[in-house]
């Protein structure tokens, strides 16, 4: 390997005697222990019910019989390891354990519910596509601001389509409609008595948008103490292989699993958004009617202080989430008791203040039309649109940036992935505001339709409905690029069905439908790789539709049905049908998306399906959004960390750790923590693995060429395992300057083409899963163990690659 790779670890030479350890991490999906372990007799030895590592039973106590695991061995290989034979290394077998993480993901079906916060997770998600120019750039400083800001306008319009569902919908619109109010007993205290005056309607109805923002706050504090609050092991300060540039990859830095400080203070922040933006929505309507010509004094100079006062408030939060980043050098321990604290508590007392001034009695005050203020969704279109503009020039200045190599021609939409997917974000935010919005007007005002002449209520505000007009264009160009991809798949298919038998040798008879299984299986995998195209096509068409439906709300002031009513020919009518049709489609995606969740939490298989999107947004550490559903590997790359660390510690064995799929990801990030002396002990073997083909491409900045080639040169020895059947895994394409690629592959997929004597029944396509059916995983195990002997033994070696079989 590289001549300034850390040396064997300093002590006495082990002796073959000792334990090594096989660490198996799964993927997504749900494993079991008992699968893992391929034994119904399983016992957890350290962990608990969320995330443990577990053994087969009779294994429980394996380093106390080594005998068993070393094949009976005795023979003291120290002074020449060459000495033992082949046949005997390869007999020896590590001990087997799981780390099974699975409930940090899955588990109670109610956690479908954050499903309801995807806009939350894409946001952040955005945070970590910037393209991977030094860290010390203005422009990376410039661009993790941009994110927040985002991710701040979600919280915003999140509490602001509360407001309108409550406040202007429900007690300003239906409680002062009688028509609408009629049947309606819920209605009761907000359509008579006491609290029938507008502002006290107000008042009672701000407990909905502020409780919603309190249960975010509990929870975004909840699940870090559940998930995110594991601190790392010490470390012993060592040297990390640069970057070029001279930087560290950010995985390998002692702190980058453990950002409770930024995490506490953009909590306070966004806290303080929604508290300040169900106040703002109180003002309005209150300052609107006492700003009248004739109004009294007192309670309009009272206006006055609580606007200056919410402005403030406003200002404060904006600085707060914007002014540090994250600090990844060291664990910070520290919390910023100004902004975690205070701010919090003074916006809910400036909300308190706004609640009793808008409570004031006001006689003649009456409520019609739409709630003063509603226009606030236009400008946070407009504000979305110019932050994610910004990050998207930002993104380009960084991408030129980058130092050489760093992309390799491999960055999905050449460095603008972070800008699309914060698009689509505000996007995705939209969509589920305004289609809860319209279906609450639809249900309060069931004999009519809202904004339409006619209606029992003014129905939400008009940008909404021309947002849901452009939902079917849109799934439009998703459905053409569907099928699109399925014609593509097919030509695929075709031109490789014929050279298929070629790939297996020996065989001479081609069976057709054989040969069409084996080639559909690999053209469809080939698909994972058009998702920049897909992305681009949807981040395009959102861009143009969001426009136009701005554009036709501020020109019109019409739903897009009555806007059209002039129109000549059918275009009416198809106004009318795009608008019905897209609210449906709105108010249908929050149940589909509830509905989703719920399946994928109980069927292992639907887990497996759309698991993988889930686990990527949720790797990530909630460096954007604080109310983003929790980060899971702040808690498994930690607890991974400290059990190799630990084990080896304490036995002085070798230890291969084994990730699949996305459980490669997290053994990857686990062996970045190590310090030197503990990664000369540990192999990194990964298989189905989506480093390079999923992370690599979206998140240059952590996982591109640079980070993953400092990885390779850092650990003793690291082989992948990928498949061409496979849609989610592939190679790193790293090459070593001294030995061979980390790859190995492609295997193949099935092993055995046709039916032989050996194999009368045909093998299955394997695709994603069971790599350790093949023959190459318990090879390249053997020689990652073979390598950690030699290396401890004295004796440099090359990690060879193991053979492959032939025929």
């Amino acid at each position: 390997m590289s001549e300034n790779r850390p040396g064997p670890p300093a002590g006495p030479r082990r002796d073959p005697g000792e334990p090594a350890l096989e660490l198996l991490v799964h993927g997504v999906g749900g494993t079991t222990p008992q699968e893992m372990l391929g034994d119904p007799r399983t016992v957890r030895i350290t962990g608990d019910d969320t995330a443990g590592i577990h053994r087969r039973t009779d294994d429980a106590d394996a380093e106390d019989r080594l005998g068993r695991y070393s094949g009976g061995l005795t023979a003291d290989l120290s002074a020449d390891p060459g000495a033992e034979p082949a046949a005997d290394r390869a007999r020896r077998r590590p001990i087997p354990e799981a780390y099974c993480w699975s409930n940090l993901t899955s588990g109670n079906s109610a956690r479908a519910l954050w499903l309801l916060l995807l806009p939350f997770m894409v946001a952040n998600l955005a945070h970590w596509m910037r393209p991977a120019a030094p860290a010390r750039h203005l422009g990376q400083r410039i661009y993790d601001v941009l994110v927040r800001l985002v991710a701040l306008s979600l919280t915003v319009l999140l509490t602001a389509a509360a407001c309108e569902v409550a406040l202007d919908l429900a007690a300003w619109q239906c409680a002062g409609s009688e028509r609408c109010a009629r049947g309606k007993s819920w209605l009761g205290p907000l359509a008579g008595g006491w609290w029938s005056a507008p502002g006290r309607r107000l008042v009672l109805a701000a407990l909905v948008p502020t409780a919603l923002t309190g249960l975010l706050w509990w929870l975004s504090h909840r699940t870090w103490s559940a998930y995110e609050s594991a601190s790392p092991p010490p470390r012993p300060p060592g040297p990390a292989r640069p970057l070029p540039g001279g930087e560290r990859p950010a995985l390998s830095l002692p702190g980058f699993w453990y950002g409770r400080r930024l995490v506490s203070r953009l909590r306070a922040a966004h806290t303080a958004a929604g508290l300040l933006t169900v106040a703002t929505a109180l003002l309005a309507a209150t300052v609107a009617h006492d700003r009248r010509p004739g109004g009294a004094a007192v309670p309009e100079a009272l206006g006055w202080a609580l606007s200056a006062a919410v402005a403030a408030g406003w200002a404060a939060t904006v600085l707060v989430a914007v002014r540090k980043g994250r600090t990844e050098s060291e664990p910070d321990e520290r919390i910023d008791r100004w902004a975690s604290k205070i701010l919090p508590g003074a916006a809910l007392g400036v909300l308190a203040l706004t609640a009793v001034y808008a409570a004031w009695e006001r006689p003649g005050w009456s409520s019609s039309a739409q709630l003063p203020g509603t226009g606030v969704f236009a400008w946070l279109a407009l504000l979305q649109g110019a932050l994610t503009a910004a990050i998207a020039a930002t993104a380009y200045v960084l991408h030129r940036a980058a130092p050489p190599g760093s992309c390799a021609g491999r960055c999905a939409m050449g460095g603008m992935g972070g800008a699309a997917v914060a698009l689509l974000a505000c996007a995705l935010g939209g969509v589920l505001t305004g289609g809860v919005a319209q279906r609450v007007a639809d249900w309060l005002d069931k004999d009519g339709t809202p904004g339409v002449a006619g209606g029992a209520i003014a129905g939400p505000p008009v940008l909404l409905s021309w947002q849901a007009a452009v939902i079917p264009v849109l799934l439009l160009v998703v459905v053409a690029f569907a099928l699109g991809a399925a014609v593509r798949a097919e030509r695929t298919r075709r031109r490789l069905t014929p050279r298929v038998v070629d790939s297996y040798e020996g065989e001479r008879r081609e069976l057709e439908s054989r040969s069409r299984q084996i080639a559909r299986a690999v053209a469809w995998a080939r698909l994972t790789d058009s998702a920049p195209v897909l992305i681009a096509s949807v981040t395009v068409t959102t861009v143009l539709l969001g426009a136009g439906a701005l554009a036709g709300a501020a020109r019109t002031g019409l739903p897009p049905g009555p806007a059209a009513a002039s129109w000549p020919g059918p275009l009416p009518a198809l106004a009318e049908t795009v608008q019905a049709l897209g609210s449906w489609l709105m108010g249908a995606m929050v149940v589909v998306l509830v509905a989703m969740g719920r399946r994928a939490y109980r069927d292992a298989a639907a887990r497996r399906t759309i698991g993988i999107l889930w686990d990527v947004g949720t790797f990530w550490p909630r460096a954007a959004h604080p109310f983003a559903p929790p980060c899971y590997a702040e808690r498994a790359v930690p607890d991974l960390t400290w059990r190799m660390c630990t084990w080896t510690a304490r036995t002085g064995g070798r230890l291969v750790i084994s990730g699949h799929s996305q459980g490669s990801v997290l053994a990857a990030a686990a062996v970045w923590q190590l310090d030197p002396d503990t990664r000369g002990r540990v192999a990194l073997l990964t298989y189905g693995s989506p480093l390079e083909r999923l992370y690599g491409r979206w998140f240059p900045a952590c996982f591109g060429p640079g980070p993953l080639r400092a990885l390779s040169e850092e650990v003793d020895c690291w082989r992948n395992l990928w498949r061409l059947t496979d849609p989610i895994g592939g190679p790193v394409m790293v090459a070593q300057d001294d030995g061979p690629d980390v790859d190995r592959g492609p295997l193949k997929d099935p092993l055995h083409y046709g039916r032989t004597p050996e194999h009368p029944l045909p093998a299955p396509v394997l695709g994603h899963g069971d790599y350790q059916a093949d023959p190459a995983f318990d090879a390249e195990r053997a020689q990652l163990l073979d390598r950690l002997d030699r290396l401890a033994a004295g004796r440099e070696a090359p990690c060879v690659p193991a053979q492959p079989e032939r025929g």
